[in-house]
């Protein structure tokens, strides 16, 4: 699999940085290394449009604030970027993210192993933290439990070491499932089933906890979905986008019957939960 990299030149301490971490996601790409001058972002070539990145409102807003070069950057080269950047994470003292390059971690809780790739939650982004910090609060034990646009399946699997039951993880990107299997293996929790494909693999299934970091866009179009596969009485947790889209997430889950219950928030990131 052939990928482009995709190099952004901005001062990483310009809010606008954030925001366009999100554009960039909706148009294709699917992971992101910040860097001093920067970021670097991660897109499969048969997916990428230079045109699309042009139409960007905040680039074309901003001409003098943005710069960008790209290149296409072979599949054997990625472990070496990733092993690079990639430093373990501990969240909320008690769950480590961790590269199997890296030793185990005796301290906390639940040591997870996450073999870095190109699939998006390795936990240090703001939205994959603070899903393992809902999930830490809740009470999952013998719950069947869905992740949604699962990446690496780290929520996934921190929900099986939490005592999930017949727990599934699905993403619509081939490389995340392959990525998934793998780690599922890594963490001896080989009962997870990981579908390739996206909500549409939902119908006739039933959850009591849905898990669902992905964008905004595509949480508001599939929240009818989460809602119909929700038990009655079940959670939905979501998170990948920003504090002031709250209100249009709670209008939409307002539409089925899902109750808001909190948010938490991190660098103007969210994460929700709703219950049925």
């Amino acid at each position: 699999m052939v990928y482009i990299e995709l190099d952004v030149k901005i001062n990483p301490e310009n809010p606008l940085m954030e925001i366009l971490m999100v554009e960039l996601g909706e148009i294709g790409f699917e992971s992101f290394v910040d860097t001093e001058t920067g970021m670097l972002a991660y897109i499969q070539k048969q997916d990428f449009n230079e045109d699309k990145i042009k139409d960007i409102q905040i680039i074309k807003e901003n001409p003098s604030l943005f710069s960008y070069i790209f290149q296409q950057m072979e599949d054997k080269n990625w472990n070496e970027v990733w092993e690079s950047n990639y430093e373990p994470v501990i969240i909320a003292g008690r769950c480590g993210i961790r590269a199997p390059f890296h030793p185990e971690n005796n301290d906390v809780e639940f040591d997870l192993v996450i073999e870095p790739k190109m699939s998006f939650g390795t936990a240090h982004h703001e939205t994959t933290s603070m899903m393992i910090e809902l999930l830490l609060s809740e009470n999952i034990k013998g719950k069947t439990t869905l992740d949604m646009g699962c990446g690496t399946s780290v929520l996934a699997i921190l929900a099986a070491k939490l005592g999930a039951v017949n727990i599934m993880a699905i993403d619509n990107d081939e490389w995340a499932y392959n990525n998934s299997l793998e780690n599922i293996l890594k963490n001896n929790e080989p009962h997870i089933k990981v579908l390739l494909g996206d909500a549409q693999q939902l119908d006739g299934l039933n959850f009591d906890v849905i898990i669902a970091n992905i964008n905004r866009n595509i949480l508001l179009n599939d929240i009818h979905t989460y809602a119909a596969a929700l038990n009655t009485n079940g959670v939905l947790m979501m998170s990948g986008f920003y504090e002031n889209d709250i209100d249009v997430i709670k209008s939409e889950c307002t539409k089925y019957n899902l109750c808001f219950d909190r948010f938490i928030s991190k660098n103007n990131w969210a994460a929700v939960r709703f219950y049925k």
